[in-house]
């Protein structure tokens, strides 16, 4: 195998399984981690991908076409494939689960390439596409008005398809999250819609990476209570730790 080739075969495998490291695509491709080290440090200075601690995430010019959803991918990358890796763990095959349109839900959708005969529901353009990948699965995009970053869709004609289905298991990140208010939102119909996921779903899993503790958005849509398991990264300290288990929030620490 050619350098270049060797390099493309990593390019494929993390956009396949973003959330693999060095060791396992060492062992995948039957060559050193020093040489998949070196090779991601230089695929990282052609611009093709960003270095995180443990592995790498992609940078491919057309993997989202709005600019600002591309942004929100890139942020704190290393803290939502950790979540993302983790939260997998619970989805099993033929599982009923609802999706927002989150970046952190993203990276969750590309750890669910194994899964087969998935019902899943979203209003997340990119999610939708990734998973419907899979022929096995079932993938139903929500419909409504489309959003201004073209990554998602709202509205009332939304809610009123939430309200009819239902999913064993939702996965919702936020822009902020607080014991008394929960999990909030910066966008008034992102909030409403999730609210009415919720009624619609089991259980309720939160994806919240650790700089959004502490943080009160416009709009709550999950109260603490509501929260079946909460996964967030190694970022948390020990006073948020604290608070969790004394509102009797289970979690999950993930380490990056």
């Amino acid at each position: 195998m050619t350098t270049y080739e060797r390099r493309q075969s990593l390019l494929d495998l993390l956009r396949k399984q973003p959330g693999l490291r060095v060791p396992e695509l060492a062992e995948t491709l039957s060559i050193s981690m020093g040489t998949v080290r070196n090779d991601l440090n230089a695929l990282e200075q052609e611009g093709r991908l960003t270095r995180v601690h443990g592995g790498a995430v992609l940078n491919e010019q057309n993997q989202f076409p709005n600019n600002s959803y591309k942004l929100r991918f890139q942020k704190n990358s290393a803290a939502k494939l950790a979540i993302a890796r983790e939260a997998a763990v619970l989805v099993k095959d033929g599982d009923s689960i609802l999706l927002d349109a989150s970046s952190t839900a993203f990276y969750l959708a590309r750890n669910l390439s194994d899964r087969q005969k998935l019902r899943v529901m979203t209003n997340g353009f990119d999610a939708a596409r990734e998973l419907a990948q899979n022929s096995s699965n079932t993938v139903i995009l929500i419909g409504g008005v489309v959003n201004n970053d073209s990554s998602s869709v709202t509205g009332l004609l939304s809610e009123q398809i939430i309200a009819e289905i239902h999913s064993e298991k939702a996965f919702f990140s936020c822009s902020g999250f607080s014991l008394e208010r929960g999990m909030t939102e910066v966008h008034f119909a992102e909030a409403q819609l999730k609210r009415k996921a919720i009624e619609s779903s089991r259980q309720v899993i939160a994806l919240i990476d650790s700089t959004k503790f502490g943080k009160e958005d416009l709009t709550p849509f999950a109260r603490a209570e509501q929260i079946t398991h909460l996964f967030t990264d190694s970022g948390i300290t020990d006073e948020w730790k604290s608070g969790l288990q004394l509102a009797n929030i289970p979690f999950t620490i993930c380490k990056e």
